[in-house]
């Protein structure tokens, strides 16, 4: 049966909201301390690494676990309202003019703080970046991500941008390159595009995973490209994560800037750069590969990767979603972090998707309105 642009909208950010909540309690760690930690592989929903979660990071106090979603969906989410408010394609003033405002001016639930608190409140630096830069310094936003560390932050919720140009990956990848730029730049910026272009190449009927990297490495330049046909390539001898979780750390590192202990990021790290690549990115469409696009087998081997895993997880269940629907994420684990995080996680899905029905319309009167002006200019 073919998929809806309602089923691969609830599959996407469905997906990856649920991705999220699994990955964020074991954020930051290595594959083996996980093992440590919880007596083996996670297989679902955890609590917090630390009980005092409050005090344990003073620089991060938040509820990690029992189902709660990170910034990753908080932007994902604000991302969408974006789209319902301007119900066009975005760009960077897009950004300055709509998700700057809602991530300063309107309190939300924000899980991890268990308190109605600004987004900006809880976003990482690399997002407060946006504000700091359009709110107060003005710059202009085409430009304000230049000089942000240069990390994940812009890819992590770039998914909605894949579904509004379902079926066109360079459409896809050219929208999220200019709605980066106020966020990100160099490899970070990149990789936004890239995820978004994977997720528009996933709702493609009859898409596999090898259609969506191919897709991905058509579009993908310089590092970020290397590093997706590294990981990919190794991904594509292992059938289980278990068995993948060295070997796919052992191919992205070449690229990634960060280093080995994650918690102690190299002096050259997050710094722009030609040869290398986000992680988060690689290590996602590894896995999918691993997992032949299984839901489930994907996010939990992202999850169980470490390292920034929430995010992993997130585009690993973006792209996954995307390709199977909505039925393709476990109910159980929907339903889990909906009610933890008291989240609609399947409204923002339906918004989206209408809203993608709107630009589609609106573009086929732009491009029949070209067409016809070509044709009377070519002829002259």
């Amino acid at each position: 049966m073919t998929l809806t642009l309602e089923d691969r909208a609830a599959g996407c950010l469905v997906g990856a909201a649920v991705g999220d909540a699994l990955g964020g309690p074991v954020e930051g760690w290595s594959p083996d301390r996980i093992v440590q930690r919880h007596g083996g592989r996670i297989h679902g929903i955890v609590g917090p690494w630390y009980e005092d979660w409050r005090t344990a990071r003073p620089i991060a106090p938040y509820h990690k676990g029992d189902g709660h979603v990170t910034d990753d969906t908080l932007m994902t989410h604000a991302l969408v309202r974006v789209y319902e408010a301007v119900r066009d394609h975005l760009d960077a003033y897009a950004v300055a003019d709509h998700l700057v405002p809602d991530l300063m001016t309107r309190p939300r639930w924000i899980p991890e703080l268990e308190a109605e608190a600004l987004p900006l409140q809880r976003i990482f630096l690399a997002e407060k970046w946006i504000v700091a830069r359009l709110h107060y310094g003005h710059a202009d936003p085409r430009e304000a991500g230049s000089g942000n560390i240069v990390n994940c932050g812009a890819a992590m919720y770039m998914a909605p941008v894949g579904i509004v140009n379902a079926g066109n990956p360079a459409g896809a990848y050219a929208e999220a390159l200019d709605i980066a730029g106020a966020h990100q730049s160099s490899y970070g910026r990149e990789a936004a595009g890239v995820l978004a272009a994977a997720v528009a190449a996933a709702c493609v009927p009859g898409a596999t995973v090898p259609s969506v990297v191919d897709a991905a490495l058509a579009l993908a330049k310089d590092g970020t490209r290397a590093a997706i046909e590294a990981v990919c390539e190794v991904a594509g001898r292992y059938r289980d994560f278990e068995s993948a979780l060295g070997p796919l750390r052992a191919a992205v590192a070449p690229y990634d800037s960060v280093g080995d202990d994650y918690r102690t990021p190299s002096l050259g790290a997050r710094r722009p750069s030609r040869l290398h690549s986000i992680e988060e990115l690689p290590v996602a469409l590894g896995m999918l590969v691993v997992a032949d696009g299984a839901y489930e087998e994907a996010v939990l081997g992202a999850v169980n990767y470490g390292r920034d895993c929430d995010s992993i997880a997130t585009m690993a269940g973006a792209v996954a979603g995307a390709l199977a629907g909505g039925a393709a994420v476990p109910a159980r684990w929907a339903k889990q972090v909906a009610e933890a995080s008291r989240l609609d996680l399947h409204a923002p899905a339906a918004a989206l998707a209408a809203v993608a029905r709107e630009v589609f319309a609106l573009d086929r009167t732009r491009r029949r309105a070209h067409e016809a002006a070509f044709v009377t200019i070519a002829a002259l």
